[in-house]
């Protein structure tokens, strides 16, 4: 009996040797980095040495993501404008644009090198900011120049620019030629632009209504009476002429007007039976600038602490009192 258990604890103990000794040929195997069948000091380093570069590898690949990261993020934030970003579908020019000068954080961002603007989105509204160095790469014209800061898009031309200090001014002037012109061209004889401003106050003065019943005095009522009255400001064109057959002229700033079509239509129609002709136009229906976008454009002069003695939304809404009363002859 002792003999059976005395072989099997020497075959097991044969096992384990066995099992111990493949498994120390199979990790040999493993680390044995230079082939010479056995696990030295040369092994341990080539062991190392792949381990320091797989560490590595994986620390520039951590590196790499947050680069690309930090340049995704820098491109949402700052919004460059190259060249090639003027010929793509999706971008327009805004209707408001900035003329600046190459600011700090766009010459010195590695995203931004080679940019000639940058689109933000300030107030309410889209704005394309123009790198005065790369004014020209746009291809736009500005009045009265390109030395203004602000400007905003021609209502009848996509690539011209009208200076916001000057854009009311400019398209009361427009209007006006445009009215002359008119003139010449339906063979009118006599014409004058008169330019009206409808102003209104609100007087101290109560108005009074006693209403009785019966013998009784009643109760009294007042209200604060409102004024209107129409200021003619200027006559801003008048010009006699030897008159002529009428040609239908090319309408640009006021060709929306129905007043004005109408204007038009009777005259290439009515033949010698129209003799004269007198119509109101009112400015704000031709003016570029509603009052909804004036109120996002001081938004954004305000946000960028742009200080001046007007608001756009108050010159867009005396647009509405603004009238240009034009009587023609034939």
């Amino acid at each position: 009996m002792e003999n059976k258990f005395g072989k099997f604890l020497e075959n097991a103990g044969n096992a384990a040797k066995g099992a111990f000794d493949k498994a120390k040929e199979i990790t040999i195997q493993a680390v044995d980095q230079n082939d010479d069948g056995k696990f030295d000091l040369n092994d341990v380093t080539s062991v190392v040495n792949v381990v320091g570069d797989t560490m590595k590898k994986g620390a520039d690949a951590v590196m790499e993501s947050a680069e690309e990261t930090r340049k995704r993020l820098d491109l949402k934030a700052l919004q460059p404008i190259f060249v090639d970003t003027l010929d793509q579908t999706e971008f327009l020019m805004s209707k408001l644009i900035h003329v600046t000068e190459r600011d700090k954080k766009h010459a010195e961002s590695d995203v931004c090198q080679g940019s000639i603007g940058y689109m933000s989105d300030k107030g309410g509204l889209h704005v394309v900011n123009i790198f005065r160095d790369s004014i020209d790469t746009f291809g736009l014209s500005f009045y009265p120049d390109a030395d203004c800061e602000f400007y905003y898009v021609n209502p009848t031309d996509r690539d011209n620019y009208i200076s916001l200090d000057s854009y009311f001014s400019y398209m009361k002037m427009v209007r006006i030629n445009e009215l002359q012109r008119v003139a010449q061209e339906l063979g009118a004889k006599h014409f004058k632009v008169t330019y009206k401003e409808e102003q209104t106050s609100f007087s101290d003065t109560k108005a009074s209504t006693h209403l009785k019943f019966g013998n009784n005095q009643g109760t009294g009522a007042s209200h604060e009476a409102a004024e209107k009255k129409y200021s003619v400001v200027d006559v801003a064109a008048e010009l006699n002429m030897t008159g002529h057959a009428p040609r239908k002229p090319e309408l640009k700033y006021l060709a929306k007007d129905d007043s004005v079509q109408n204007l038009v239509y009777l005259r290439m129609n009515g033949g010698e039976d129209f003799h004269s002709h007198r119509i109101s136009i009112k400015m704000s229906n031709s003016s570029g600038i509603r009052e909804s976008d004036a109120a996002k454009i001081d938004a954004v002069l305000k946000g960028m602490k742009v200080a001046g003695n007007a608001t756009v939304f108050n010159e867009a809404k005396n647009e509405s009192r603004r009238y240009l009363e034009y009587e023609i002859e034939f």
